[in-house]
Formats: C-alpha cells, structure tokens, sequence
C-alpha cells in the first residue's frame, strides 16, 4: 500500500453545544481545536445537533393530527372563507 494516503484516525472529542453534552468517539475529522477532558488533551469539534439533542431521537417531536391537511387548513383559515364581504 501507499504510504501516507489514509487519514490518521484518533479519538475525538464531540460537543453538542445545544445539549450541552461530550461525547469521545474515533474520527479522522480535522481541526485544528483542542480541549482537555479527564486530564488528557483531544481533538475538539462542536455540533449543533446530536442524538442527545434531536427531537426525532428525544422524542419531542411534533406529531400532526389524524384528520389530514385539507382538515387542519379548514380548522385555521376556515373563518377567514366563511366571513361577509361587506
């Protein structure tokens, strides 16, 4: 094999900053951060979203009603179609 054409894998440091968690998993992402967590010095990366985080995974998501869109549409502007034109 070639030398030097694969990244160098290591263990990463990952923070969702919107859950506030840590989360230490093998990566060859580059950065050029570092934080020290447990007293050794990792590759640091943030995140917006993560499992901890995302309402799929949390189970906080929105669920839409069972009456169907042309429902829902009625139910919030139906009072609008109905009105007097005066």
């Amino acid at each position: 094999m070639k030398p030097d054409i694969h990244p160098h894998y290591r263990t990463v440091v990952f923070h969702d900053t919107s859950a506030d968690e840590y989360f230490k998993i093998g990566s060859t992402i580059k950065t050029e951060r570092e934080i020290e967590l447990e007293g050794v010095k990792y590759p640091y990366v943030t995140l917006d979203v993560s499992a901890k985080s995302h309402p799929y995974y949390t189970g906080k998501q929105k669920t839409f009603a069972t009456e169907g869109s042309a429902a829902r549409f009625k139910a919030r502007f139906g009072g609008f179609l109905n009105a007097k034109r005066g």
